[in-house]
């Protein structure tokens, strides 16, 4: 942007739910959001849930006309999903993948096996750092044993921006945030940062009512996870902040509503967010700091706060009983052991020995102390990890509560 007034970018976002050989229709939808992003031409290209590297591969081939700059980011066993295709060159690139991520127990869910993370790309213009991420899901409202880990994931998103886009002068998030707006993470983000919603902050909105990004007549869409939500729920966002020196405005957003045009599916379970930013130098200060709003910062902090420290409690709870069933599984060996030890010294000569029985039970008990001493260090290693935030986040209030 240098020597020029103003920029008018165009952003796509969407959460694209092309798991291979498990997301329906995915390779047709994929051809669908590549030709969808030829027509309509847009300057930055943000997209999750891309897990196979072939998909990513056949979007570059079809966007190198119109987005000839792209980059797929790699992490967890099966990818982050994460990629981004730009019409301008990236100067380079980071990952960060966080380091609470679910549990590899829940196989069906499997948010810890792609490795849920930040990617950020820096580019030629402004410089523009666009990031954008994706955070544990939800999967149930009501009894969310994932919120602490998602909260974890906001806190450690926001410490990412701080320290990655001080020098900016545009910082762009993208992303499929798994959160509802007035959820506890994302205003953390957004008080902390000064993030600014796009769908909030737009002069003129077009799309599904409320900006919602799951809605019930998506044909992919469980219905039965809306049903507190009549209209749907927006957790996909497009949020932007201007540096010292520029401004920032979101002159139009849309998002998809549905099917794709002269198709009978959309694009995805999610709805698609289109931004359209209004980027101007000014020569003057811009931008919102902590420090404009202690006492907002302080209430919203304490509250992602005590949510770390319900996670805390549960994680150490569950580090006990696999601890516990750990140690009962050696203990049945150790028995097993010295049983055997005697009918080899012929203390129980004259009685039968069930070898198949006592074969059977050992392999048993192995399996058990094995899973469980697994099970044991992953939930000393989620301890931890909540440890370390719950300090940060208490060092963070009591520098925030001594400012006047």
């Amino acid at each position: 942007m240098e020597g020029d007034p103003a920029l008018r970018l165009r952003v796509f976002d969407l959460n694209c739910w092309a798991i291979r050989y498990l997301s329906k229709r995915r390779q047709e939808r994929i051809r669908l959001i590549g030709d969808r992003l030829c027509q309509e031409g847009f300057d930055l290209v943000l997209l999750q849930e891309v897990w196979s590297e072939q998909d990513y591969s056949d979007l570059k081939a079809k966007l190198g006309g119109c987005c000839p700059f792209s980059h797929y980011f790699r992490s967890g066993v099966i990818g982050s999903g994460l990629c981004i295709f730009s019409k301008f060159p990236i100067l380079d690139t980071l990952l960060y993948q966080y380091s609470l991520n679910g549990y590899p127990y829940m196989l069906q869910h499997g948010d810890w096996f792609c490795g849920k993370s930040v990617g950020l790309a820096r580019e030629v213009t402004a410089p523009l750092p666009p990031c954008f991420w994706q955070l544990h899901a939800e999967y149930c409202r009501e009894k969310d044993a994932y919120l602490p880990h998602r909260v974890v994931q906001a806190w450690e998103l926001l410490q990412f921006i701080r320290h990655t886009a001080k020098a900016a002068d545009v910082v762009l998030l993208g992303g499929d945030l798994n959160m509802h707006p007035q959820d506890v993470g994302i205003r953390l983000l957004r008080c902390w940062t000064g993030l600014r919603d796009a769908f909030t902050e737009t002069k003129h909105f077009e799309g599904c009512e409320d900006g919602c990004t799951l809605i019930p007549n998506n044909c992919f869409t469980v219905n039965s996870e809306l049903q507190p939500f009549p209209l749907g729920i927006r957790i996909d966002y497009i949020l932007y902040k201007a540096g010292s020196g520029f401004t920032v405005r979101c002159e139009e957003l849309q998002t998809t509503t549905g099917t794709a045009p002269g198709m009978d599916i959309p694009y995805s379970d999610h709805e698609a967010v289109m931004a359209t930013l209004h980027v101007q130098r000014t020569g003057q200060a811009a931008g919102v700091t902590p420090s404009t709003a202690v006492p907002a910062l302080v209430e919203v902090l304490s509250e992602a706060r005590t949510e770390v420290r319900v996670g805390l409690q549960a994680a150490r709870r569950q580090r006990y009983s696999s601890g516990r069933m750990a140690l009962l599984a050696l203990l049945l060996l150790l028995l097993q052991a010295a049983a055997a030890l005697g009918a080899l010294a012929g203390l129980a000569e004259g009685q039968p020995f069930p070898k198949l029985s006592f074969a059977l039970l050992a392999f048993l008990a192995l399996g058990v102390l094995l899973l469980a001493t697994g099970l044991h260090l992953f939930h000393t290693i989620e301890v931890k990890m909540l440890q370390g935030t719950e300090e940060q986040m208490r060092m963070a209030l009591g520098v925030l509560q001594e400012r006047p």
